[in-house]
């Protein structure tokens, strides 16, 4: 699979915000958001919920950077950060079927409605850095 492909305006637009958003995401996990962020770790996790935090703040960290600034590798970098997203998805599980309140999410209604964005942030990741495009090249 090619590690570049070139992508057009839109696709460079909405990467830049997706890298944006994942390095100030990192911000949050480290500061400001970081209890809200450990109100997420599921239970069952055999770590403790502030290393957690701290890990995955470090990750999306370093996947919004490469976002931003590894253009020959962002294929795999938009791979890596979709697989980050499904790695997560259990701390989203977690707070709707626990009732945790956090981020504004204060309903079960909300807490719903926010499972279905993470689908939505796997294809931005895959489409932004074309990443499907390289996909799709690679089975013609």
């Amino acid at each position: 699979m090619k590690t570049f492909i070139e992508t057009n305006t839109l696709q460079k637009v909405f990467r830049i915000i997706l890298g944006a958003f994942m390095v100030l995401a990192a911000v949050g996990h480290m500061t400001f958001q970081r209890a809200e962020f450990q109100a997420q770790v599921p239970n069952w996790l055999p770590l403790s919920k502030d290393l957690v935090v701290i890990l995955s703040g470090v990750a999306e960290a370093a996947l919004g950077l490469t976002m931003l600034f590894w253009k020959s590798k962002r294929v795999y970098v938009g791979i890596a950060l979709a697989i980050f997203y499904v790695l997560i998805f259990p701390g989203n599980i977690a707070q709707y079927l626990n009732g945790i309140d956090a981020f504004g999410l204060d309903t079960d209604r909300a807490r719903l409605i926010r499972l279905f964005f993470q689908p939505v942030l796997i294809l931005w990741a895959l489409w932004s850095t074309g990443a499907i495009k390289a996909w799709k090249q690679r089975n013609d």
